[in-house]
């Protein structure tokens, strides 16, 4: 990496590759097979993983699995008021980082390992700062383990279902400087902002990147791309030190 502002300086006082504070508690409730409280700075979301013997009807008979999720922000996550999201209406963004949450994790499932079973994750952002989504994956991913293992202890599979380890960070440009992990001050001003899903190994599973301001070049994306890396591979690492 050879790109950065000498002089730029961050809201907060953190380096430019430098995550925010990461703290996780697994096993934060205890009726799901899975839950997990993870802090990124600011941002607290509580996410949680239900089992259920059964697949949705059109995944009947299939002998497969499936990984789904749910998103939503209790109405003081933020500074304001939102109104609560209710069953079937949940507005655009929230349907679509459901869908990036689900996206991310189903790349975590062995399906066929998993037979006719699934796991909903739901990630309920209790106070929001930036990178909601990509908090909700990184501890989506401890709910999802954590009920791969209750599955296993109950005899609901036969074997580890759980093929990957799935983080994800955010990553974007400030003021004309590449940041890792932007909270809300930094997101609301990015020219570019990008989300990056990874595996253990570094292999990619989504990238959203989006030039909200100004266009990026390639040189600054292969540079975002190398924080992002960065990034994910310390967080895995957090992941695996909460589950021991």
């Amino acid at each position: 990496m050879d790109s950065i502002k000498s002089d730029f300086q961050r809201p907060d006082g953190r380096e430019f590759d430098e995550l925010r504070p990461c703290r996780i508690y697994p096993h934060w409730t205890d009726n799901p097979e899975g839950s997990v409280l993870i802090e990124c700075g600011k941002t607290r979301v509580l996410c949680t993983a239900s089992w259920e013997d059964k697949v949705p009807q059109w995944r009947e008979g299939t002998g497969l699995g499936w990984v789904t999720a749910e998103y939503a922000m209790i109405p003081r996550a933020t500074g304001t008021r939102n109104s609560r999201e209710r069953d079937g209406a949940k507005n655009s963004r929230s349907q679509e980082i459901s869908r990036l949450i689900g996206r991310s994790l189903r790349m975590a499932v062995d399906f066929e390992a998993m037979g006719e079973n699934a796991i909903y994750i739901d990630c309920d952002v209790l106070q929001a700062d930036g990178g909601t989504r990509t908090a909700s994956i990184t501890g989506g991913w401890i709910a999802l383990r954590e009920a791969a293992d209750w599955a296993l202890k109950n005899g609901k599979a036969a074997k580890d279902f759980v093929r990957h380890q799935i983080s994800a960070v955010s990553v974007g440009i400030v003021d004309g400087a590449e940041v890792l992990d932007l909270p809300y001050a930094e997101d609301c001003r990015a020219s570019t902002d990008m989300n990056v899903v990874q595996t253990e190994s570094g292999e990619f599973v989504e990238i959203q990147g989006t030039g909200e301001k100004a266009p990026f070049t390639s040189s600054q994306l292969s540079f975002l791309l190398d924080l992002a890396c960065s990034g994910n591979e310390k967080l895995r690492i957090k992941q695996r030190e909460a589950l021991a």
